[in-house]
Parts: structure tokens; C-alpha cells; sequence
């Protein structure tokens, strides 16, 4: 005889049954690991996002310090570049300042004995003015420092010496004679020097004789540079000086 199972398929319990059982377990427990996959990526994805939200709000709180400590330090920064200017300009101030007390005292010594003058001005350049000034007219053909000077020697053997020991000085690049005249002998000696009303006034004429020789001479000068001027240096403070000049004026009475 042939056995023949009467229990239900749905029933039946044996290897395929059982087979049956454990498909649906591992797909039930691969959508389980997938989900839990899926949880353990969005919790390590949220906590990167709550890490990098923590260290950019780290960095705008140092961004913002820095930016503190930036706006505090601008008033230094600011000080430092007027300090610069300032000592940029000073320094060009004195590298274009001409020497006048040099020039005078190498001037003190080699001007001769037998020569004395009426009037002396010392100029940068031509376009400044003395007042009651020697007014040379050779003044303008020399662009640097120049020495203006009218005065008396009692020979014009003595205006040469003068002229000679002039040339001596440091710096000088032309010595020009204007003039050098003696009294006209046809109007005398003793009226040869104008009179004026006024016995402090500097005579024009100090030819009290008629030996006397009076002469008008130009030393010229190497010239200085020119100073910086603000627009070079736009971080300059208002009141730096950026350019100028400086003369020098001297008069005496005739004598000899």
C-alpha cells in the first residue's frame, strides 16, 4: 500500500515547511538590519551636521574677536603711519635744507680785512625777496642758493682777492662780479657817498674815497633737492610742513 499524507499542506509541518519559515525570517530580519543601517547612517550624518554647526559657530565667535582686537589696534595702526610721514617728510625737510650757518662762517673767514659790506641776503632760489635787499640783477640766471652781496674794498686788487677767496668756499659752483666801480673823480671824494636824513639809514654808496672801490657780487650755490610734497604722501597729518624755504638778510654801515 501507498501512504498518503492527510494533514493539510498549510498544515504540514516537515523540510519545506520549515524552509518556508526561514525565508520570511531573513527577509524580515534584512529589512530589520537595513533600518537599523539606515538609523545608525542618519545618527552619525546628524551628529557631523551638530559638529560642524558647533565649530562654525567656534569660528564666527574667533572671527569676531579678531575683528575686536583689529578695531582696537586701528588707532595704533593709524599713528604709526602719521609717525612714518611725518619723519619721511622731516627728513627730506632736512636733507633740502641748504647749510646757511656753514656757509657763513667759511664766509666769516675768507672775506679780507680791506673789504667790508653794506648789504648781504641769502636765498634759496630767485623767487624769493629781501626786503631793502642787494637786488642783483645776475640774481636770476642762478636757480640754487645764491649770496647777494654790496659792499666797498680799498682796491680792486682787494675786490679780486675777495672774489679769489669766495671761490673757496664749499659748494659754491660760480663766483660773478657785477660791478666794481670807483668814485667818478670829476664829483670829489667827499660827496661821492649820498647823505640821508635819517643817521640809522644804510647808505647806498660806500665810496668815501676816491681809492675806494664799491662792487656787487653773486656766489652761487650747488642746488638742494626738492622736498616731498603731501600729495607723495597722502597718510601725511594735517601741519606737516611739505616744502620751504629759508633766507638770510644782512645790513651794515659803510665803513673804512
Amino acid at each position: 500500500m501507498r501512504p498518503v499524507n492527510l494533514i493539510p499542506k498549510d498544515e504540514r509541518r516537515g523540510d519545506r515547511a520549515a524552509m518556508r519559515t526561514g525565508i520570511a525570517s531573513y527577509v524580515l530580519l534584512g529589512a530589520l538590519a537595513m533600518a537599523v543601517l539606515a538609523v545608525a547612517v542618519l545618527a552619525l550624518t546628524s551628529k557631523q551636521i551638530a559638529d560642524h554647526k558647533s565649530e562654525i559657530a567656534q569660528l564666527q565667535v574667533q572671527e569676531q574677536a579678531a575683528v575686536a582686537k583689529a578695531q582696537s589696534l586701528q588707532s595704533f595702526t593709524t599713528f604709526r603711519a602719521a609717525q612714518e610721514a611725518r619723519s619721511g617728510t622731516i627728513t627730506s625737510l632736512a636733507q633740502s635744507r641748504f647749510d646757511w650757518q656753514r656757509v657763513l662762517n667759511e664766509f666769516s673767514r675768507v672775506i679780507p680785512s680791506n673789504v667790508w659790506l653794506i648789504k648781504l641776503a641769502g636765498t634759496v632760489d630767485p623767487t624769493v625777496t629781501v626786503t631793502d635787499g642787494p637786488d642783483l640783477q645776475t640774481r636770476d640766471a642762478a636757480t640754487g642758493p645764491a649770496l647777494e652781496m654790496v659792499g666797498c674794498a680799498s682796491s680792486q686788487d682787494a675786490v679780486a682777492g675777495l672774489i679769489a677767496n669766495l671761490q673757496e668756499i664749499d659748494g659754491v659752483t660760480r663766483v660773478g662780479l657785477e660791478s666794481s666801480e670807483r668814485p667818478d673823480s670829476t664829483q670829489g671824494t667827499a660827496s661821492a657817498a649820498p647823505t640821508t636824513s635819517d643817521s640809522n639809514a644804510t647808505t647806498t654808496d660806500c665810496r668815501t674815497r676816491d681809492f675806494i672801490t664799491q662792487f656787487k657780487i653773486l656766489v652761487a650755490f650747488d642746488e638742494v633737492p626738492a622736498p616731498a610734497t603731501a600729495s607723495a604722501t597722502p597718510s601725511v597729518p594735517p601741519g606737516v610742513p611739505t616744502s620751504g624755504g629759508s633766507q638770510l638778510t644782512s645790513s651794515s654801515s659803510a665803513g673804512g
